[in-house]
């Protein structure tokens, strides 16, 4: 029987549709042709231009164009990525619908705050990409299951210069409320130095690459806590949950990604504003800063940005526990708590001595808390650590619980209780029988004589402070002072026996031995002790070297050694005085004798305006001078 021809011909022509619709070059080509569509889209639209898409990448402006500062090559797809954000965004949309190498993530993963912007701006169909999501960072997510989003500050520690402003990080808190199981997020230089003064100047040149970490938080209180000397600040903040996985996503794909860490701008605080501004779009809190920021200037812009939930957690550091149950006892009390501690006395001699059961509880709750920090600073080894603290636990057991509130910690005042940290001054006064008008900035960062609310009292701060004076009966205007670094660290003697310090360095004007003032290049540092007492307030001595540099010297220099004392003293709250007397030898260079006395007072009118008083007596070789003046201060 023969079959009719289109029962014949249907089978051949169905069998050519299947093959086809399987060949791959089709499949491809259809791929491909969708990957244009988005491609043409995300042009049409100027994707590139978003906002988002900058925070994402960290494009900012600088005077050659846009340009990340993210320095690592690694973050970027397109060779120009880095200075281009068309080119990186193409370049990332093409990498999501690529094959993926076995010993590499695939884009999608390796970028997944850019993928899943992206796909949702340009409404991407995940079941045309060969990875349609990120089974790592999901798994992660569940691990973390993340709850809350904390900023912590821990405070500035005036001795270590790396941490003089203090410092800030984030932690991601999880369901079960536990802080030991938070994790924390920092931003830090990488780096094995120790000499603080060369940390701070190869971090003013960007010499050290910083990078993104996450750690259990309990690993950082440990650190800044009981190592360093810092009382640590907590203030939660209010990120729902999508805005706390969006930031999740982006510390995700900076992970081992480098950017150069500068001292003054690209620093911890700054960049972590970038991850609040990933978390929720709208804040563009790095478009809110100058071109410096230190970390109390960040903690205000994101307050300023109703991030912050009220009130704020005060942790006390170990060396602050163990000052206020030193402050509780007697000195003989303190010494042997001491001696127990450094293995000189043994714990059960306190039973028979002949004290209150509370100094004796006293005696071994500081020596244990002493052992504990001696350990935790690597001083004594573990051995050591073991013996000496269970034989002292045990003496303390003997003892019985001290009252719940007794070694309680009052919070000090919250650091954004105090002054801005830019100043602005004018002032008038009289030298040399002539009158001037003075002006003063500073952006950076708490005086000697300023309102202590909120700082750490005994420290000076100053950067980039200028000074420009205007003898109007001469009509001539003057650099008085262009401070690059003014440091003074007053540390009380305690138990820990810190050493007080000062460096200053920039351009002032002094006299030579023409009688005559002339800007010079200063170098002062120096070192020395510092005590307190309840009655007088902060008494200090220190040894000093002093150099001098300008061409109006006779032999271009002048170089000495010498000292100072002085006397720090708060009558009332909003009045301080600083009274000082300063002696320097110049035996080098030009040969001369240089003695000053200085009796400065700061009122306070409010936390961001004062009133300075400072009258100055001086002796160089023969001459005697005197500077008087009074300038008004505001705080912003």
């Amino acid at each position: 029987m023969r079959i009719p021809q289109p029962f014949f011909i249907f089978p051949v022509f169905y069998l050519a549709f299947l093959i086809l619709i399987s060949n791959p070059s089709h499949i491809q080509a259809k791929e491909s042709i969708y990957l244009d569509t988005i491609l043409q889209t995300a042009k049409e639209v100027n994707l590139h231009d978003h906002a988002y898409w900058h925070t994402l990448m960290h494009y900012k402006k600088d005077l050659f164009g846009i340009s990340s500062l993210i320095d690592d090559p690694d973050f970027f797809l397109a060779c120009n990525g880095k200075t281009d954000p068309q080119a990186e965004l193409l370049a990332t949309i093409k990498s999501f619908f690529k094959e993926s190498d076995d010993n590499k993530k695939y884009s999608i993963c390796r970028f997944i705050a850019r993928y899943y912007w992206i796909k949702e701006q340009l409404d991407i169909d995940p079941s045309q990409l060969p990875y349609p999501e990120c089974e790592r960072f999901e798994k992660i997510l569940g691990q973390i299951n993340p709850s809350s989003v904390s900023l912590i500050f821990p405070t500035s520690h005036i001795n270590s210069p790396a941490s003089m402003f203090g410092h800030t990080l984030l932690t991601i808190g999880t369901e079960n409320k536990s802080k030991l199981l938070a994790h924390a997020i920092n931003y830090a230089a990488f780096t094995d130095e120790t000499f603080g003064p060369l940390f701070a100047l190869k971090g003013l040149f960007g010499l050290y690459k910083g990078y993104y970490s996450i750690l259990p938080y309990y690993s950082k209180l440990q650190e800044y806590r009981d190592v360093h000397h810092r009382d640590i600040w907590e203030y939660s903040l209010n990120l729902n949950q999508l805005e706390i996985r969006r930031l999740l996503m982006h510390i995700y794909e900076l992970d081992s990604i480098f950017a150069d860490y500068y001292f003054f701008d690209e620093n911890c605080s700054y960049n972590l504003l970038f991850l609040l501004d990933a978390a929720r779009p709208s804040l563009n809190l790095t478009d809110q800063c100058n071109w410096w920021i230190i970390p109390l200037d960040s903690i205000r812009i994101i307050k300023l940005n109703n991030l912050v939930i009220e009130p704020a957690i005060y942790r006390p550091s170990k060396t602050t526990k163990i000052n206020k149950i030193s402050s509780l006892l007697s000195k003989k009390s303190r010494k042997m708590a001491m001696n127990i501690s450094k293995g000189i006395m043994e714990p059960d001699l306190l039973k028979g001595m002949e004290c209150t059961i509370e100094e004796k509880r006293g005696i071994c709750d500081l020596a244990v808390e002493h052992i504990q920090y001696q350990f935790t600073k690597k001083a004594i080894s573990k051995e050591y650590y073991l013996d000496r603290f269970l034989k002292t636990l045990k003496i303390r057991s003997l003892f019985g619980e001290a009252d719940a509130n007794y070694y309680d910690i009052e919070a000090p005042p919250e650091p954004l209780k105090g002054h801005g940290s830019n100043l602005f001054s004018f002032g008038i006064g009289r030298e040399h029988n002539l009158s001037f008008q003075e002006i003063r900035y500073r952006p950076a960062y708490h005086g000697l004589c300023d309102n202590d609310k909120g700082y750490k009292a005994g420290s000076q701060i100053i950067f980039a402070n200028i000074v420009m004076r205007y003898y109007s009966s001469e009509k001539k205007i003057t650099l008085e002072t262009l401070d690059c670094i003014d440091i003074l660290s007053l540390a009380p003697r305690d138990l820990f026996q810190p050493i007080s310090w000062k460096i200053k360095t920039g351009l002032t004007r002094k006299p030579t031995l023409d009688g005559i003032d002339h800007s010079v290049f200063n170098l002062n540092p120096g070192g020395g002790l510092c005590y307190r007492n309840n009655l007088i307030g902060l008494f200090y001595f220190m040894a000093e070297s002093d150099l001098n540099i300008s061409g109006a010297f006779r032999k271009d220099f002048t170089a000495g050694i010498g000292g100072s004392i002085g006397l720090l003293k708060k009558p009332f709250e909003f009045w301080k005085l600083h009274l000082y007397v300063r002696d320097i030898y110049y035996g080098l260079g030009d040969q001369h004798n240089a003695v000053q006395a200085t009796l400065l007072q700061n009122i306070s009118l409010n936390t961001d305006m004062s009133l300075t008083i400072a009258i100055s007596r001086f002796k160089n070789n023969d001459t005697y001078s005197t500077e008087a003046k009074l300038y008004w201060s505001i705080f912003f």
